[in-house]
Formats: C-alpha cells, sequence, structure tokens
C-alpha cells in the first residue's frame, strides 16, 4: 500500500502514519489513510479510469456542497486516478439523523440547478457507464431522452431485456408527460442516492458518490426506496414537512426508478429487464 501513502504524502503534504483497505464498492478500490495530524481520508482508486472519471465525481460534490445545506463528503483532492475525500466515521443510523437527513435533503433540493441535466451540461457517469449531461427544459423530455432511452437501449443491445419488456418501457416514455405529475423547477440532486450512498455518523448523515445533477426532486427519494433505507419513513415525513411533496408522488416512484433499474439491467442483466418492465407496466 506504499504507493497509496506517497500518493497522498504529495497530493496533501502530510505523512502518512497507516493505510488500511476498506470496503469502497464494485467500482474503486478504496484506502483508508492514518495522516500524522491525527486526522484520516478516505483514498479511492481506479486502474484505467477515464480521464475525467474522479474530476467529475469531485465536481459533483462540490456541487452538492455549494449550498452549505447538506453534509457532503469532502475533496482534498483529485487526480485522474485518484481522489481524497475527508474521512467519515460511521456508526448506526438512528431515528434522529435520519430525521435530520429529510431535512436537509429538503434544503438541498430547493437550492435549485440552472437547468434539468448535467452540471453545465457536462456528461458524467453512473457507476461505469457514461451518463449524458444534456441540459433540457423540461422534466420529462430531460427524463427520456438522457436517464431512460439510452439505457434501455443499452440493455436491450446486449440482450439484457426481451422484445416486451422493451416495449412495456417505451409505452412509459410516450407518456411522460400525463405521468410526470405537477411540473416544479430543477432541483438540485444527489442524483445515485441508494442507501451504500449515505454514511451514517453519531449525528449527521453524508452523502457521496454522487451522480450530481439537476432533476426532478422525487427522484433522489424514489432513489432510496427503491434499494431501502434505514428509518426512510422518518426521512420521508421530515422532508415534507420541510417541502411538502405534490399530490401523487408515491404513485410515481416507479416512474422515477426506472432508470436506475434500466442501469443496473445494462450493467448485469439477470431479472432487471423484467423488473423494469414490471414498474412500467403499473402505468398501463
Amino acid at each position: 500500500m506504499r504507493g497509496v501513502a506517497e500518493r497522498v504524502e504529495r497530493l496533501l503534504d502530510s505523512a502518512v502514519v497507516s493505510t488500511t483497505p476498506v470496503a469502497g464498492g464494485d467500482v474503486c478500490t478504496a484506502t483508508r489513510v492514518r495522516l500524522s495530524d491525527g486526522t484520516s481520508a478516505l483514498v479511492k482508486t481506479r486502474a484505467h479510469a477515464p480521464e475525467d472519471f474522479f474530476e467529475v465525481e469531485a465536481r459533483g460534490l462540490r456541487w452538492l456542497a455549494e449550498p452549505g445545506v447538506a453534509p457532503v463528503a469532502e475533496v482534498l483532492a483529485v487526480e485522474h486516478d485518484c481522489l481524497v475525500l475527508g474521512w467519515v466515521e460511521h456508526a448506526r443510523p438512528t431515528p434522529e439523523v435520519a430525521a435530520r437527513l429529510g431535512r436537509e435533503l429538503a434544503e438541498l433540493h430547493a437550492s435549485g440547478a440552472p437547468a434539468y441535466g448535467g452540471i453545465e451540461g457536462a456528461d458524467g457517469y453512473i457507476a461505469t457507464l457514461p451518463l449524458p449531461g444534456k441540459q433540457t427544459t423540461t422534466w420529462p423530455d430531460f427524463y427520456a431522452t438522457t436517464r431512460v432511452l439510452p439505457y434501455l437501449k443499452l440493455a436491450r443491445d446486449r440482450g439484457h431485456v426481451a422484445r416486451d419488456e422493451v416495449a412495456a418501457v417505451e409505452s412509459v416514455v410516450r407518456r411522460l408527460v400525463e405521468l410526470a405529475g405537477p411540473a416544479e423547477p430543477p432541483a438540485r440532486l444527489h442524483g445515485d442516492l441508494w442507501s451504500g450512498n449515505v454514511v451514517w455518523s453519531v449525528d449527521h448523515a453524508t452523502l457521496v458518490d454522487p451522480a450530481a445533477h439537476g432533476g426532478h426532486r422525487e427522484t433522489d427519494l424514489a432513489m432510496l426506496a427503491l434499494f431501502g433505507l434505514p428509518h426512510l419513513g422518518r426521512l420521508l415525513d421530515t422532508y415534507a414537512e420541510a417541502s411538502p411533496l405534490a399530490d401523487g408522488w408515491e404513485e410515481r416512484q416507479p416512474l422515477h426508478q426506472l432508470h436506475p433499474v434500466l442501469v443496473h439491467a445494462a450493467l448485469f442483466g439477470g431479472h432487471y429487464g423484467q423488473r423494469a418492465a414490471e414498474l412500467a407496466r403499473r402505468y398501463a
């Protein structure tokens, strides 16, 4: 692990006391680095990463941190194949922290975005896949052209969705304007807000690994529900108290879940194509 230590010492101009491998998901290798000043950092590396892979993540974290309303992993240094973040000390999830996160998410979303789409219209990544960042003026247009159809096509091209499953999803795309609910201004979204990207501490929860963009605020909440979050009900209560959701938001959750399920279908195949079709057929 000396290579990681030497890199951190160069980037942070601080001596490294120890390095420890930690869980970092399927995409990156993660290492906890203890520094001589008593603090720690998380180092993420990825062999053969695209040139802008970690810069995109760093840009997203900084953009989410910009309003100063929600705890976001601190970017300490970034290079094309390496990202150094402030360490977050983990703790068990509690209802109190979930309630606080609900209020913070409401404020983060309300801080807004210039348009539906990527930060300054730039493309990004979702897991290992490219994520289109083209900006649009309406959410249905954005969601169809940059979130649903590209991954439906990729999953189809890889043989991961059946013909009838493709047809079911396409039928929903044709009705997006009807199904989307009341129009809302673009929200500042995490964009990949499953439970693994929420790091719990004693008194707060920190957001990590975003696919940050301007979008519909129900998207982040639907993602939390899709893969489950401890004390989600408490979070949703305080979110709604701070920023009431439009009528019918619960019925629209499957609509917002189509994108992450199609990403999984494109990446892994398996039952995810069938799952996407099941979500779509709820609107038949």
